[in-house]
């Protein structure tokens, strides 16, 4: 076993410029607590986000980015007594990190470890927890989507988007699906095999009469969830069209996402001073709720989370669909080529097994 690592570190928030591959030392794993060796991780927008500092959770200081990831197990640490270990050396899991995990080893709490399903790669694995504990919270424990529900999804072929299109299937609700290119509308026609009155294109020429359309050809005259993460423009319109009882689910600001390395004050400050704002006495007499989440709870909150694997296990779900694998060594060109927006589901870094 190793005591060195390869990692992503930045010296502090601010730019992805900062981002520098280094090798530093990696402590043994501490009372319970197990040494993974990497294989893949899963990258976010998240960990842009979080680089640029605009991410509410970003450490100060220095830090390893990352929230997911997928390797073998390779040592235990002390076992703490009441907890016996969940996991034995060999096991191939999937890694929940608080940041951390653009790293070629991690210690993580066993807590925040699984399984990765039979038949899946580490690839998947690492493309699989951030998104599907995403899309399962927002639409089932907060927008409370079940059979027969009408669901708009935002960014839909994103990882999270097509983690959700996955669960709404299992639920038997009715998804439909908007994205911001024809490619990607092909791609989930393909994929998903939507019809196209459940396929939205997200343009300011035709996006309320493409919507109202999504409706009609459901026979409902609103949306009982939307789910998003984009906001900017296009939020009002999918509000105004939440039935009575609808919940609006957010859960990002892709929006808001500079264009270049840089944070980028002048945009962001345009966003800023542009972006909704709701009244509440007035969605008391609209009957509508809107709920906002960072998943970022869930790992503060170690207790909750094999309930949540356990509550996406039983869904049985399909391996990811993985849009991009890069090098482990080209982690700084992928999160630029993500946060493009040019992906179309999970963005992955490769780490090669030792010889």
């Amino acid at each position: 076993m190793q005591d060195n690592r390869a990692a992503w570190r930045i010296d502090r928030a601010g730019s992805l410029d900062r981002l520098r591959l280094v090798e530093e030392r990696l402590d043994q794993p501490g009372p319970g607590e197990a040494r993974i060796a990497i294989r893949a991780v899963g990258l976010n927008f998240a960990d842009a986000f979080a680089c640029l500092g605009l991410y509410s959770a970003t450490p100060r200081g220095s830090f390893v980015p990352g929230l997911e990831a997928a390797g073998v197990v390779e040592a235990l640490g002390p076992p703490l007594a009441g907890r016996p270990a969940a996991v034995a050396v060999g096991d191939r899991v999937i890694v929940l990190t608080r940041f951390g995990g653009y790293a070629t080893a991690v210690n993580a709490d066993t807590r925040y470890l699984a399984p990765i399903p039979a038949g899946w790669s580490f690839e998947a694995g690492a493309a699989f927890p951030v998104q599907a504990l995403t899309a399962w919270y927002g639409l089932v424990r907060l927008g409370a989507a079940r059979a027969g529900s009408v669901v708009l999804v935002q960014s839909a072929a994103g990882g999270v988007g097509l983690q959700a299109l996955a669960i709404l299937a299992r639920l038997g609700a009715h998804p439909v699906a908007v994205v911001g290119s024809a490619a990607k509308i092909e791609f989930l026609r393909e994929r998903h095999g939507l019809a196209a009155e459940s396929l939205v294109l997200r343009d300011a020429a035709g996006y309320d009469r493409r919507l109202d359309a999504a409706l009609a050809a459901h026979g409902v005259r609103g949306f009982d969830v939307v789910f998003d993460a984009v906001l900017g423009e296009w939020f009002r319109p999918a509000y105004a069209r939440l039935a009575p009882e609808g919940r609006y689910v957010l859960y990002g600001a892709a929006d808001f996402m500079p264009t270049g390395t840089r944070r980028g004050w002048a945009r962001l400050a345009w966003h800023w001073l542009r972006r909704p704002r709701l009244d509440p006495l007035q969605m008391i007499s609209q009957n509508r709720g809107l709920l906002a989440f960072n998943l970022i709870w869930l790992w503060e909150d170690v207790a909750r989370v094999p309930e949540a694997y356990t509550a996406l296990a039983a869904l049985e779900l399909p391996a990811p669909h993985l849009g991009a694998r890069h090098p482990f060594a080209a982690a700084r060109e992928a999160l630029l080529e993500l946060k493009a927006g040019r992906t179309v589901g999970k963005t992955v870094l490769v780490v090669d097994a030792p010889a």
